[in-house]
């Protein structure tokens, strides 16, 4: 056992300053949540209602099992853009029945459910999680489909749902739709490629074409109830698999769906889960608001893995990266996270050795972001940078084994890439509001900009505007910090979800916990893959 001695001072100013600066984040953050969960606002929901029906949130609760945890995945979706806040879609991973499964629920009180080019992302990316983790896929349909103005950014990338579902199936990965209301025109095709087929007797409605279509296409004179009512579905074209008295029916059906399926985990079972030493409060104070001020990523392990309790691995050599073996709720992880911001040759070759390790031993990694890049410079480019930074992405982009990444701080250039980036697929991604991503920081990208327009006036000779080079500095500094921010990334769907610091242990508990449906292998870990064996860097 080597659990970690903290140095964190809770009593200083400094850890003051930046608990009160991550409570004033969590408090925003929490108010962009807030409009997430608003729906379409207190007359759509209102008017939801008087319908008798259920709203998508307390649809998923009554699905999942009691007291069972729900990860909500990217509830701030289409943040910063013309639609509402969530996408008019919930996403997340629940428990019904014992089994982890994805839930894909239409918010019918934002626009009828119709799907913008964020819903259609947002739930692109559930069911990626879907596929990759083996999990049951679940679609609570009620939407009236696409969002017709919108139509260019959704029609022609909007037909990989339909072929998702149809592989999803063929993987032997249950989907299940349970149908609420409108299922139309393409919407159709949910419940018509799931596995699982329930329809609310007098609620759900499925066809191609409604009445006013038909009409005009046809001539034919023909209510909704008979082109795409349950009760039509159920007993004459047999698209209903189950004809639900009621909303609550619905998802009691639904969950005895999930109870037949027999599902069992296919991963490592995991060991006991031993509590922490240190406080999860006290994440709070540990990253401040000035991210060119390291912190050491131990203090956060401390008060993430279990028993606060972790293995280094080469402390002494590649010190601005710290590479080490825990366990999070059980679940043995390999940690890589950045301890001085830069990454130089020796955390390069320290991160590659210890990802080839981990694909050995088919450990889940865990990333944790605070970089500001790959170091450059006359010394560092003959050094080799390139040709190690490309050894690090190498090993990331081809591990086998289950990646896991959360931007607690910087998280810019290259760097972003070698600690498993969206572009590298970790199975879940999230960020600390503290967190900020982009090519490079708002400074040095403003001043490159300012270096090459200097450059440019010279070399044509003529007189460099300093006033005008000022104030595109400080309106590009603007730009790229407010595209920087976790809320702004996090609106375009680049992670899975902002968090609060105090539920990453939770979060990581549950995320690895999914993960474990499918079988963790890494590359040539003795079943007759290629491989290579760890080379010594």
């Amino acid at each position: 056992m080597t659990v970690f001695r903290s140095a964190l001072d809770p009593a200083s100013a400094q850890f003051a300053a930046n608990r009160e600066a991550m409570l004033d984040a969590l408090a925003a953050l929490d108010a962009e949540h807030a409009k997430a969960l608003a729906g379409g606002g207190e007359r759509a929901v209102a008017r939801h209602r008087t319908r008798g029906k259920l709203l998508p949130r307390e649809r998923i609760e009554l699905l999942l099992d009691p007291d069972s945890p729900f990860l909500e995945l990217s509830p701030l979706a289409a943040w910063g853009s013309d639609f509402a806040v969530g996408a008019s879609v919930v996403t997340g991973v629940g428990v019904i029945e014992d089994v982890e499964c994805v839930l894909v629920a239409n918010d019918p009180t934002v626009r009828g459910g119709a799907s913008n080019p964020w819903t259609l992302k947002k739930t692109l990316r559930a069911m990626q999680i879907a596929r990759e983790n083996r999990l049951p896929l679940i679609n609570l349909v009620e939407s009236g489909g696409a969002d017709l103005p919108t139509q260019k950014d959704i029609f022609i990338p909007g037909g990989q749902i339909f072929r998702d579902l149809t592989r999803l199936s063929a993987a032997g990965i249950p989907t299940i739709a349970l149908v609420f209301g409108n299922s139309t025109a393409g919407g159709a095709y949910v419940p018509g490629m799931s596995d699982h087929v329930v329809m609310v007797d007098g609620g759900a409605k499925v066809f191609l074409g409604g009445p006013p279509l038909v009409r005009m296409a046809t001539g034919e004179i023909a209510d909704e109830e008979e082109l795409g009512g349950a009760a039509m579905h159920g007993r004459v074209s047999g698209l209903a698999d189950h004809v639900a008295l009621d909303e609550v029916d619905a998802l009691r059906i639904g969950r005895r769906i999930v109870a037949r399926l027999d599902w069992r985990k296919r991963g490592p079972v995991p060991g006991a889960s031993v509590a922490l030493r240190y406080d999860e409060e006290e994440l709070l104070g540990i990253v401040g608001t000035d991210l060119s001020r390291p912190f050491d990523p131990r203090e956060v392990l401390a008060r993430v893995v279990d028993d606060s309790d972790f293995d280094e691995v080469k402390r002494r050599y590649g010190p601005s990266l710290v590479t080490a073996w825990a366990r999070i709720h059980g679940h043995p992880v390999g940690v890589l996270a950045n301890a001085q911001g830069v990454l130089f040759s020796q955390e390069a070759q320290k991160a590659a050795q210890f990802i080839a390790l981990a694909n050995q031993s088919d450990t889940p990694l865990v990333f944790l972001h605070n970089t500001t890049g790959y170091m450059v410079g006359r010394e560092y480019e003959q050094g080799g940078i390139i040709k190690h930074g490309a050894m690090m992405i190498n090993a990331v982009a081809n591990s086998r084994v289950p990646h896991l990444s959360v931007l607690l701080g910087a998280s810019y250039g290259a760097g972003h890439y070698g600690m498993c980036g969206r572009a590298f697929d970790p199975r879940f991604l999230f960020a600390w509001p503290s967190a900020k991503s982009a090519v490079m920081g708002p400074a040095q990208l403003a001043g490159v900009l300012s270096i090459v327009a200097r450059a440019a006036a010279e070399a044509r000779g003529t007189a460099f505007d300093e006033e005008g080079d000022a104030a595109l500095r400080a309106a590009v500094e603007a730009q790229i910090e407010a595209e920087s921010l976790p809320q702004f990334l996090s609106g375009r769907v680049y992670d899975d979800g902002v968090i609060d610091p105090r539920d990453t242990r939770t979060v990581l508990g549950l995320c690895l916990s999914a993960i474990a449906n499918r079988e963790v292998e890494g590359v040539g870990a003795g079943r007759g893959d290629a491989g290579f064996g760890v080379f010594r860097m």
